[in-house]
């Protein structure tokens, strides 16, 4: 019973991160030196931004996912 909810949960956090990680917009490979478009550290990193919600709830749903998958393999 324990192991069918855990499999459940850890398929939920799945999609979940999938959703998550296709949400957040693309990152630049460091070539905005080259082309001129040079960001700031503060213009980047404003606290309210989409991109920085979408990358805490990546963190958190990923490590739910890491636990839940621990718990699976030790649940016989």
């Amino acid at each position: 019973m324990l192991k069918n909810v855990l499999t459940i949960a850890e398929l939920v956090f799945s999609v979940a991160l999938i959703v998550v990680v296709l949400l957040q917009s693309g990152k630049e490979a460091g070539l905005g030196a080259i082309s001129g478009n040079s960001e700031t550290y503060m213009g980047k990193n404003k606290t309210g931004s989409m991109d920085r919600i979408l990358a805490t709830i990546t963190k958190w749903v990923a490590l739910v996912w890491v636990l839940l998958t621990l718990s699976l393999h030790l649940v016989k």
